[in-house]
Order: C-alpha cells, then sequence, then structure tokens
C-alpha cells in the first residue's frame, strides 16, 4: 500500500504546480468540496436545456431568463417533474471529482419511492435485501451492509430495527426505519477521499433532509395521503405525508417541518426447514437400527442401546432431510412515524447557520404460527418408513411413525427510536480562506418486550408424510390428528426479551485555503464516539406435570425417569380454552397438504403457565457492549486546470485515524472488559480527465478501512445448545483494511443522459475468518450452563454436555480476499423518436462483480459409526468434516441488473421498473450444509401519476407486481430448500396537494 500513498501524494502535489498557470473552468460543485452533498430540490434540481437546444416533448418546461453563468440565455427552458430529478442527480455525479451518484426528490416531500433502499437499488453497483417483502440493507459492488457507513445531514449514524427474525446487532443500517418522504436527496460515494468519513470498505451514503434556504420565499405546504392495500393479507393501510416551510423574503432565514406516518398490516406465508441434518432413525423400512429399539411409548428422543449398522439405517443417517419441516405463516404488523425539522439563518453570503433534527418511530408486532414435525434432535426415537433420496444424497420423501409432531404461535413486539440533532456552521472569513463547524448527537434503540413462544406437542405421532420433490413446494401431511385438543400436551413456553441500542457523539472542523486560481487545500480534525449495548434475557423452558397435578417449570429432562416419578409427564393436557384452530392461506402448498391445526392461544396459555411472572435469567453471550472514540484529521488537495491541453480535475491526501476500543461481556460467570486502540493512515487520490465537454474520465486509488463486526469484539461467549455450537469473540480482531482501485469513463451524450462504465478492484488485507475445533465437550469451555436456551435440547439432557458432540468456534484474523467487477449504465430520453413517444426514458445499468475468499466450514458427516459394531460397544456418528473453502464474500451476489421505462409529459407520468440479484451467500451454516444463502429474485414496481392541476396530483403505485418468493437456501452445492415464502402484490393509490 505504500505504493498507492506515494503516488496519491505526489499526484496531487505535482499536478496542480505543473498547471497552476494554466487553471480551466470545469463545472462548480454545488457544495463545498468534502462536505457532505446537500442537493436542494429547488432551484438545483433545475434542469436547464441549453439555448438552442431541444426540449424534451411533452416535459413540463417553464421559460428561463439567464443561463447559470449569469448571461442572457434568450431561450432556456427549465424541465421539471421526473426528468428534473434525473437531470439533478446527474450534475451531482458529474460535478464531483469521486465517483459519486446521487437519487433526487422530484420535489419537496417527493422522493421517487416508497422506501430508501428500493431507491438505492436503481444506482449501478447497489442490490438490497428485503425483509417482508420491503427493502433493509444495502450491498454495494459486492460488499454487505456492514461495509457501508451511512451519514443523516452529515453526521454518522446506525439505525436498527427489530424487523425480520432477528435483530440488527450490527454496523449494518436498516433503512426500512425512515419513511422515504421525510428526505430529498440520496448521494452514494463509491471511492474515498481523505476528507471524507473513513470506515467504509463498500461505499458512504449521505441521506439530506429539507434545506429550507434552497426553496422559494413565503409559505410552501405539502400534503400527500395514500390508501395501501396488500393482495395477500387482504387489508387497507394509511400512508400520509406533509411538510410546511417558510422562506423569509430576504433569503436570510429558513424553517422546515415535516412529518410521514405509515401503517401496514401483511403477511409471508410460505414453508421453512430449519435446514437440513445428518442422523440416525430407529429404524428403516422395519429394519432396527438400535439394538435397543425405541417402542414409541417413551417421549424423549434417546431410548439407549448401540447403533446396529445396515444399508438402509446407514444410508438414511448419511442423507440429509429436513430438520423442522413446516407450513405457517407470518404476521408483519408495522406502525412507522417521522419527523424532520430543520433552521437555517444566513445574515450575509458568508455566513450560514443550520441546525437538522430527526426522529423516527418504528413498531412492529410479528405473529407466526407453524405446524411441524421436530426431527431436530429427536430422530432416534422416529421410525422411517418408504424413504426415497436424490442425487444429492437428500432423503426427500418418506412417512414418519413416533414421529414428534409440534405446533407453534409466537409473537414478538418491537420498537426502534431514532433521533438526531445535529448543526453546522458555515463561515468565508475571506474570498479565499473558509471553515465550517459540524457536530451533532444520535441514539437508536431497538427494544423487544415481548418475544414469547408457546409450543404444543405430541411425541408419538403417527403417519407423518413428506415430500420435496418438487422442493421448493413439499407436501407435508399429518397423519395424526392436529386439530384435536386431546392429541397435545402445552411442552415449552418462552420469552426473550431484549434490547439494543446504539448512540453517536460527532464534532468535526472542515478548513479550506484556495491558495492559488485552481489548487485549493483542505485540513480538517474529527471526532466521534459510538457506543453499543445490548441486553438479552430469556425466560426459556420446559413444562412439567406431576400426574397432571402439579405445574413444574425448569431446566430438567421431563420423563418418566426424571426427579419427578414414574407419574411425570412431559406436559400439561390441551384443552379447547388453550387453543385456537388457524387455517393456512396460499403458501404454495400442493393438494395434500395439511391446511388446520391447533396453535396455542397466547393469552390463555401465558396466564396459564404465569410466563410473565417469571424471574428473567441473563442470555449470557447477548449481554455486551462495545465502544470506539475516534480522533484524527485529514489533509486533502484539490486541484483543476489543464495540462497539455486535456482538463483535469482531481483531489489526493491522507486521513490519519486512532481508534480508542473497548469491549465488555461475560465470560465464565465473570464480566470481561477488553481495551485496545490501533491507528490507520488511509492515503486517498480521485482524478478526473475532461477529453472533451461530454466526456469524463475517472480513476482513484485509496487505502480503506472498516472496523470488526460488533457481534465479533464480545470477551465473552455464547452457546447454540439446538445445534451443539459454542461461540467466542475476540475482541483483539483487527478491522478488516483494503486497497481500492477505480477506473471510470462516463459519456453525457444528451440531456438528461449517460452512457458510462466502471471498473473496480478492492483487495482485502485482513480479512476476520471463522475457526472452529470439533469434536469438543461443553464442559471444556467453562462456559456456565446458563448461556443455553432452557429449551434446547442439550440443557434438557445434561448428560450432553459432557459428550464430545460440540463445536468450539471463535473468529480470527484471516490471510484477506480479493473482489472485482464491472458496472454498465445508461440513461436517456427518446427525444429523436416521433409524436408521443419523445416523452419516453430509459434507465439501465447491469453489474457484474466476483470475489474470492477463504473460509473454514464443516461439511458432511461420512461414517454412520465410528468404532464398534456390536451390542457390546458404542459406535459414534459422524463427526463432521472440517475443509477450507474458497468461496465470495458474503452478500455478494454475481450478477444484478436494473432497469426502469418511464413517460413523462406535461400531466401524465408512468414509470415501470425491473430488478433482479443473482444468488449469493450470506453466511457459513450448520449441521454439515457447507454456506447458505438466497435464490436470485426479479421485483417488478410500477407507477401512475396524473396532474388534475399544477398543484393538484393522483397517483397509483404497485410494488413486488409478480408476487416474487424469497428463496432461501441451505448447502451450497446441493442448494436445499432453507425457506420459501412470498408477501403478496401491495398497491397505493392516493393524492398531492402542493400550496
Amino acid at each position: 500500500m505504500a505504493g498507492v500513498s506515494t503516488a496519491a501524494l505526489a499526484l496531487g502535489l505535482l499536478l496542480p504546480a505543473a498547471a497552476f498557470a494554466q487553471a480551466a473552468t470545469i463545472p462548480a460543485t454545488p457544495n463545498q468540496p468534502g462536505s457532505p452533498p446537500h442537493v436542494d430540490p429547488a432551484p438545483a434540481q433545475t434542469a436547464v436545456v441549453p439555448a438552442g437546444g431541444e426540449a424534451d416533448a411533452g416535459a413540463d418546461v417553464q421559460p428561463q431568463a439567464t443561463a447559470p453563468d449569469g448571461t442572457d440565455s434568450g431561450a432556456d427552458i427549465v424541465v421539471t417533474g421526473f426528468r428534473r430529478s434525473l437531470d439533478a442527480a446527474l450534475n451531482v455525479k458529474r460535478e464531483s471529482v469521486s465517483s459519486v451518484d446521487a437519487i433526487v426528490a422530484e420535489d419537496i416531500a417527493k422522493f421517487p419511492d416508497q422506501n430508501l433502499a428500493e431507491s438505492l437499488q436503481r444506482i449501478p453497483g447497489i442490490s438490497i435485501q428485503r425483509d417482508a417483502g420491503e427493502g433493509r440493507a444495502i450491498t454495494v459492488r459486492g460488499l454487505g451492509a456492514q461495509f457501508t457507513r451511512v451519514r443523516v445531514n452529515g453526521l454518522e449514524t446506525v439505525a436498527t430495527s427489530t424487523d425480520g427474525a432477528s435483530s440488527n446487532r450490527d454496523r449494518a443500517f436498516d433503512f426500512n426505519v425512515f419513511a422515504s418522504e421525510l428526505f430529498n436527496s440520496i448521494v452514494v460515494h463509491k471511492t474515498a477521499e481523505a476528507s471524507l468519513d473513513e470506515g467504509s470498505l463498500g461505499a458512504v451514503v449521505d441521506l439530506n433532509t429539507g434545506n429550507p434556504l434552497g426553496g422559494k420565499s413565503g409559505f410552501t405546504g405539502v400534503l400527500s395521503a395514500q390508501a395501501s392495500y396488500n393482495d395477500l393479507s387482504k387489508n387497507t393501510r394509511p400512508r400520509i405525508a406533509g411538510l410546511l416551510s417558510y422562506k423569509s423574503p430576504d433569503g436570510t432565514f429558513g424553517v422546515a417541518v415535516s412529518a410521514a406516518y405509515q401503517k401496514t398490516d401483511n403477511l409471508e406465508l410460505g414453508n421453512n426447514t430449519v435446514r437440513w441434518a445428518q442422523a440416525r432413525f430407529d429404524s428403516v423400512n422395519g429394519t432396527p437400527c438400535f439394538y435397543n429399539s425405541n417402542t414409541g411409548t417413551t417421549p424423549v428422543a434417546n431410548a439407549g442401546g448401540f447403533y446396529r449398522p445396515s444399508t438402509a439405517c446407514d444410508t438414511a443417517a448419511l442423507a440429509f432431510h429436513p430438520r423442522i419441516p413446516r407450513y405457517g405463516e407470518v404476521f408483519h404488523g408495522r406502525e412507522r412515524l417521522g419527523i424532520t425539522g430543520s433552521v437555517q439563518w444566513a445574515p450575509s453570503d458568508a455566513t450560514k447557520v443550520s441546525i437538522d433534527g430527526l426522529y423516527s418511530r418504528f413498531t412492529e408486532k410479528r405473529e407466526e404460527k407453524w405446524a411441524e414435525v421436530l426431527l431436530r434432535s429427536n430422530e432416534r426415537s422416529i421410525d422411517l418408513v418408504n424413504p426415497t433420496y436424490d442425487a444429492n444424497k437428500n432423503l426427500v420423501s418418506g412417512t414418519l411413525n413416533d414421529a414428534w409432531v409440534r405446533t407453534e404461535h409466537y409473537l414478538r413486539q418491537s420498537k426502534t427510536e431514532f433521533y438526531q440533532l445535529g448543526g453546522s456552521w458555515d463561515q468565508d472569513v475571506t474570498d479565499k480562506f473558509r471553515f465550517t463547524v459540524l457536530g451533532g448527537f444520535s441514539k437508536s434503540t431497538a427494544d423487544i418486550p415481548v418475544e414469547t413462544t408457546v409450543v404444543f406437542d405430541d411425541r408419538d405421532a403417527q403417519g407423518y408424510k413428506f415430500d420435496y420433490t418438487n422442493s421448493r413446494t413439499p407436501l407435508l401431511s399429518f397423519g395424526t390428528s392436529v386439530t384435536d385438543p386431546a392429541n397435545f400436551q402445552l411442552a415449552e413456553i418462552r420469552d426473550r426479551p431484549s434490547t439494543v441500542t446504539n448512540k453517536f457523539r460527532t464534532a468535526q472542523l472542515r478548513t479550506e485555503w484556495d491558495v492559488a486560481d485552481g489548487y485549493t487545500l483542505k485540513l480538517g480534525g474529527m471526532y466521534r464516539r459510538f457506543d453499543f449495548d445490548s441486553v438479552s434475557f430469556q425466560r426459556d423452558t420446559a413444562v412439567c406435570g406431576n400426574g397432571g397435578t402439579d405445574l413444574v417449570l425448569g431446566i430438567i429432562t421431563c420423563s418418566p425417569t426424571s426427579a419427578f416419578g414414574a407419574n411425570a409427564i412431559y406436559g400439561y393436557q390441551v384443552t379447547p380454552a388453550l387453543s385456537q384452530l388457524f387455517t393456512l392461506g396460499n403458501a404454495g402448498q400442493p393438494s395434500g397438504t395439511t391446511n388446520q391445526w391447533l396453535v396455542p392461544n397466547l393469552d390463555a396459555a401465558t396466564a396459564y403457565t404465569k410466563l410473565y411472572s417469571r424471574t428473567p435469567t441473563l442470555v449470557v453471550g447477548d449481554n455486551r457492549s462495545v465502544s470506539e472514540e475516534v480522533t484524527g484529521g485529514y489533509f486533502q488537495v484539490d486541484a483543476k486546470g489543464d495540462l497539455a491541453g486535456l482538463r483535469y480535475a482531481l483531489n489526493a491526501g491522507v486521513r490519519y485515524a486512532h481508534t480508542a476500543q473497548g469491549s465488555t461481556g461475560i465470560n465464565s460467570g465473570a464480566v470481561v472488559s477488553v481495551k485496545r486502540d490501533y491507528d490507520d493512515w488511509l492515503p486517498a487520490v480521485n482524478i478526473a480527465l475532461f477529453p472533451t465537454e461530454k466526456v469524463i474520465l475517472r480513476a482513484s486509488a485509496a487505502k480503506v478501512m472498516t472496523r470488526p463486526t460488533l457481534g465479533n469484539l464480545t470477551p465473552g461467549g455464547s452457546a447454540d445448545g439446538f445445534n451443539y455450537r459454542v461461540s467466542f469473540g475476540n475482541p483483539q480482531l483487527d478491522p478488516f483494511r483494503a486497497s481500492a482501485y477505480d477506473l471510470a469513463a462516463e459519456w453525457y451524450f444528451a440531456p438528461q443522459s449517460i452512457l458510462s462504465v466502471a471498473l473496480f478492484k478492492k483487495n482485502v488485507e485482513s480479512f476476520p475468518v471463522s475457526q472452529s475445533i470439533t469434536n469438543a465437550t461443553f464442559t471444556s469451555t467453562g462456559l456456565p450452563v446458563s448461556v443455553l436456551s432452557a429449551s434446547s435440547p442439550a440443557a434438557l439432557n445434561p448428560a450432553q454436555l459432557s459428550q464430545p458432540i460440540w463445536t468450539i468456534t471463535t473468529t480470527v484474523n484471516g490471510t484477506g480476499a480479493s473482489l472485482k467487477g464491472a458496472e454498465i449504465a445508461l440513461q436517456a430520453t427518446f427525444k429523436f423518436l416521433p409524436g408521443f413517444l419523445k416523452n419516453f426514458g430509459v434507465l439501465a445499468n447491469a453489474t457484474f462483480v466476483d470475489s474470492s475468499a477463504s473460509y473454514t466450514v464443516q461439511g458432511p458427516a461420512t461414517s454412520a459409526c465410528v468404532a464398534g459394531a456390536t451390542a457390546a460397544a458404542a459406535c459414534s456418528f459422524g463427526p463432521l468434516v472440517n475443509a477450507t473453502r474458497n468461496a465470495t464474500l458474503f452478500g455478494l451476489s454475481k450478477r444484478q441488473y436494473n432497469g426502469t421505462l418511464y413517460y413523462e409529459d406535461q400531466k401524465f407520468s408512468a414509470r415501470g421498473s425491473i430488478s433482479y440479484r443473482g444468488p449469493y451467500i450470506d453466511a457459513n451454516s450448520g449441521t454439515g450444509n457447507v454456506f447458505e444463502g438466497y435464490n436470485s429474485t426479479i421485483n417488478v414496481d410500477a407507477s401512475l401519476r396524473y396532474k388534475l392541476t399544477p398543484n393538484i396530483e393522483v397517483s397509483l403505485e404497485g410494488t413486488n407486481l409478480t408476487d416474487q418468493y424469497r428463496d432461501r437456501y441451505t448447502d451450497i452445492d446441493a442448494n436445499r430448500n432453507y425457506e420459501y415464502n412470498h408477501f403478496g402484490r401491495t398497491f397505493l393509490a392516493g393524492a398531492r396537494i402542493k400550496m
């Protein structure tokens, strides 16, 4: 990297000197270089068609008296509407020296998409991850959300939500926390600058709210209202947004307030396997697999005896079967409220003071209802009949007797609150020297006061059939009635409240000195403090009844051999009062699938078991904190000029960051804190060349870094008693550090048009990787039993704690990874076509990325019986086989495409968009599966708008018009079904009034 540093600084110092007296004018940037771009909706979004040029036919245009340089244009035309937003975004890109893309609101309080993440996916190189049918996190050029830094009004922050199957307890930014109406622009910095905040290997994303001094004088008001309808949940909910702003006649004072509210009640329907696994069954097609067979009357998985090898038993044991095959429904009830406020004062052209505030509240009620067979850890009690296998050694169909049938009812209530208050002071001290002071704080709290599961079990069910021949839409049929309370016991209750809190405090000073024409020196200093706290509790327990008379709750083995005597039972008899009947809707299930079953009545069951009056215990692995205090500064040279007849612009410099890190966790029952610090010197250079007025060539080189994943920094440990895994953190992890290189060519061949190609490469020099030890015992870890979930098989069967069936995993500093790719983008109007066809335009882009990283994985077991094969000798299963595997970086799709076709005239506009994201892995998997991830997706959205008057507009929009299923897989080679769910189409009809 020393070469990059030397080249960056040498180029930054020598080029301006060579061209010092030959500075040429290039487009002026709308913001002070190095400060966060803040695109004003008016007048900065004005797209000017040069005199003598041709306006787009049918576009909403207004005469413009003067050109941007102040000369009399005579016939300039102002383009408004969607095309104006495209042109404003192109101006941001064109006028930046580094690689930048932007999305700009068509008008104040009129962002072009329902969700910020869904807007971002239109930018080349960006793909999104959806949760409950809505965009949540982004991936930039193949690097996941944890590698992207997000700033709101120039201040770095983290917004953490509890949406989806789990909370975000990392550095990733959840874009679904905010209503899109609160923002007027998004700017994505794809290459680094010394003056740009560090911490990103992927991109720095700027979210900008209102700018009252950028609007017209007097009062401005906007109100929009929409009704949202989802065709799967078949309900209608409101979406409302409004803005009120004022700018004084002399333009020195402005104030703006905006608010947005949305409520949705949507369903997610489909099936889930909770991964696939290998295990030994009690018998296969009548062939006993153990010398002591399970009679079906013992309500525990292990009936004793030693394994009896045979072709039938070994084949079934080494094949992969679904761990928890199930169909179900997930209800997502959400409310999103956002409020922004901005006050700006500019007493002179040399002074501007701004204060910005943002508040967001995102609440969700998530409710799940499942019917399943719990093969996981219970295969020893199950008789397998008529099994069939596919070419990937998957057990794709069969009948199960003495099966453990389970129904679940899950409820999570969550609330994310985010607030930020920031201020800035921009001051021109002289016509050559200026400074900006920026500071503020933010806080994001994700609370889960209720996360409850109640379980009904029938542990000796007969005749359950599964068929995964069509792997994504399996047939699951319960032979035993699952609608009769007499067949079930209330067996488990769980509650897992938790809180995640992120805090940021920021102060920055930026100075700029124009030492000569076309030559600017920048010097700045910064201070940031980030605090992360996570705490989680549990009330998990098995339910045991002593002869049906006493309710006993605790970590015990519920069986006739338990401490409660021969009359003990594993649960309490279910009654109609404790249950409710559930009917499955359209989950893609084939004919013959069981569609009705009983689930626990949560109110009745939690009251009966007194769940919420139980004292919660601490979940040790989730009780952790990280604090980071970052101090440093930067030096940067900006230059523009002419060298041998070629116009250029560049910035080059170096950024220094000192990170003081503190990590706290619980290890062996004691609170442990570890402190460390490290330094980073981050040189960066960006060059833009202008061979013609319409062509820009760009190049950049930089050293970049991202701080380690928060969950990996804890000095404590956590345990998974379901999959027999123990994970330890490592507070000594180094940051992700990389050298980044970019080349790009841009051709602005017509108004609102561009054809661009960009090549990029990142050499990741330090890449934390997982390291595992297999065949260990839980006892050897030194962790207390309390780290286990009380309802897990390991907690319910303490003998497993001393068995060598555990995998111990930690994260260590690895050898690195590489990434390279290309982006191709086209934006064009069809003004060359005749008649109304002139009003069409297109946006299209494609991204191709590849990467290579080395991972330690655990592959499948290769033996069903290791050592011993007689009634007098036991033999063990497995073990899973450790291996090193090369694959792409997590979250990286090798191919992604986006396209939008639009039409716009003076009154009517229409847009249709399609987005394709290729398959990708997102994590190491478990139970012998190598990686897990998502298969490709295609999402189609459309919108129609019509202006009844210049100030009143009606709209109709549709998202996910093809009702795309989310297809998650486990094992990259076999592509086994993990989950296959859909969310329905959403339609929004509404009106917007501007005053």
